[in-house]
């Protein structure tokens, strides 16, 4: 992708991306200047590998991680040839009555989708090792959650994708994050943990699925990615505008399912403790990071070919 294609006529692949997202053609200017040299980077690091690569995108709520992953399968096949897929970690939640049954046997606050502890990791497990076998092809298909009625969506409605895949691109707000130790954990962070859970087992739960599932999926992430917000501030309005922005694509009747604003701000509380983890310790452990500022504008990057797990 070059300037003049920016000014010009966009390709139909950029063109179909923006209509997706709702989006103007200034974010293509971004892309080339941001993304386009990320694609590359990792088109690159797959030749070298000799087979698909996992791609770990992290990033808060409302960050970008979506358009993102969906601008780099799109860059990825018209640009390079090779075959991605872009996956949420979202799209990985346990069911509604699954979380039911874990609030009803472990702690109330886990009927809510959000922290490590409602996904289901073997299900995320089992798709990532269908979709990186080399020697796979054929369709598949992969599990989507419809926030609208805070449910999977039936097999029947998954997306389904042609393999064999050349990039599998993993995105969610908590990938990377570690455990906490027991001192940290003790102390209430937020209104939500003093009133809700004041002996800790929610937050412990978490900490423990943490160290149970999500370390050996790491293991298998070939290449990181941040899109380093500010703050935890900023979370509120990012996620409220991702609300808004839902809602417009959705019926009365389906959009009756979202939050306000009252129960957004109670709700992005789930998130605090381990979004804050995130955005003090992943800096300097993932490949590519990208500094934003409050309007989500990427003010830096910087590249690490290889990072040292320290932590």
């Amino acid at each position: 992708m070059t300037a003049d294609s920016i000014t010009a006529t966009p390709p139909e692949w950029q063109t179909a991306l923006l209509k997706r997202h709702g989006l103007g053609a200034a974010y293509l200017e971004a892309a080339l200047e941001w993304f386009a040299p990320l694609a590359d980077s990792l088109a690159e690091h797959h030749n070298g590998a000799g087979r698909p690569i996992l791609v770990a995108i992290n990033g808060c709520q409302g960050s970008g991680k979506t358009t993102l992953g969906d601008y780099l399968c799109a860059a990825l096949l018209a640009e390079r040839g090779l075959n991605a897929v872009a996956l949420s970690l979202d799209d990985f939640y346990l069911t509604r009555a699954e979380r039911e049954a874990l609030a009803s046997a472990v702690h109330p606050l886990l009927s809510t989708r959000g922290v490590p502890g409602t996904h289901d990791m073997a299900l995320l497990q089992d798709t990532l090792t269908q979709l990186l076998a080399p020697e796979a092809e054929g369709e598949f298909a992969i599990p989507r959650f419809d926030k609208s009625v805070d449910d999977r969506r039936p097999i029947h409605q998954w997306d389904q994708v042609t393999r064999p895949l050349q990039v599998v691109l993993l995105e969610g707000w908590c990938l990377g994050a570690r455990p906490e130790s027991a001192d940290v954990l003790s102390v209430p962070l937020n209104e939500l943990e003093r009133a809700e859970d004041q002996q800790g087992r929610w937050r412990g739960y978490s900490n423990e699925v943490l160290e149970r599932d999500f370390l050996p999926l790491y293991e298998r992430v070939d290449q990181w990615v941040m899109l380093a917000a500010p703050g935890f501030e900023c979370v509120f309005e990012w996620r409220q505008e991702q609300e808004r922005k839902l809602a417009e694509k959705l019926t009365a009747q389906e959009a009756a399912g979202l939050m306000n604003d009252g129960q957004l701000r109670r709700f992005i509380q789930h998130y605090e403790r381990i979004t804050r983890s995130c955005l003090q310790q992943l800096p300097s452990q993932v490949n590519h990071l990208f500094t934003l500022d409050e309007q989500r504008e990427i003010k830096s990057y910087s590249h690490r070919a290889s990072v040292v797990d320290s932590r």
